[in-house]
């Protein structure tokens, strides 16, 4: 007779994944105060695992350095990226993919109150500067894969996604030292259309001067 499944084991581990998942965030929302309110440098992971009650020991079995919590914050937006270019319509256009899942994943970062102070606290961190440039290659990695999965391309079309998924994420660098530097009169997603619409002129422009010149 075959054995049934043992429901209570079941959710016995749904409840011990839980557990570490609240854990995980609260050592992340800990650090994250703390680093907003000491600065980086000055919040040791001895502040963090007090802040957060938890041992030294519990935070490494999350975090390697202090930088992966900022890192894992920063995946974030990866993540609502990837996501929101899974979800849309099978027949939508790669431009129209690309530009709603851009202003969804803007949509969720500024509805974090400390978006805006923990990008400023990066770029004043030296040693989040340079960890914040592995960001982007890792999101043009991501996003370059989220796009192929939806076309049924060969490994031409895959090197041609990446090239694009390339580009959209150089905007993304470019536009937000843009932002940061001056703030705008306009809201984040209107200055994410200008962006979008200065990209795809200067790709049009491009391509028109490869067609001429062959």
């Amino acid at each position: 007779m075959a054995k049934k499944p043992d429901v209570d084991s079941a959710v016995k581990e749904g409840r011990r994944e839980r557990k570490r998942r609240q854990t995980r965030e609260r050592i992340e929302s800990a650090a994250l105060r703390l680093f907003l309110e000491r600065g980086f440098d000055a919040t040791t992971i001895e502040d963090i695992t007090e802040a957060a009650d938890v041992s030294k020991r519990s935070f490494f079995d999350y975090f390697p350095s202090k930088e992966e919590v900022v890192a894992a914050w920063q995946d974030g937006f990866a993540h609502e990226l990837i996501d929101a270019v899974a979800a849309q319509p099978e027949a939508a256009s790669i431009v129209d993919v690309i530009e709603v899942a851009v202003n969804s994943a803007l949509r969720a970062a500024i509805a974090d109150p400390q978006s805006l102070a923990l990008t400023v606290l990066i770029r004043n961190t030296p040693a989040l500067c340079a960890r914040d440039q592995l960001k982007y290659a890792k999101l043009q990695g991501k996003l370059a894969d989220a796009l192929y999965a939806r076309s049924r391309g060969g490994q031409e079309e895959h090197l041609r996604l990446g090239m694009l998924a390339a580009t959209v994420v150089a905007m993304l660098r470019i536009g937000g030292e843009r932002w940061a530097q001056s703030r705008q009169d306009i809201s984040l997603e209107r200055f994410a259309r200008d962006m979008f619409d200065e990209l795809w002129t200067a790709l049009a422009d491009l391509g028109e001067q490869v067609r001429r010149r062959t």
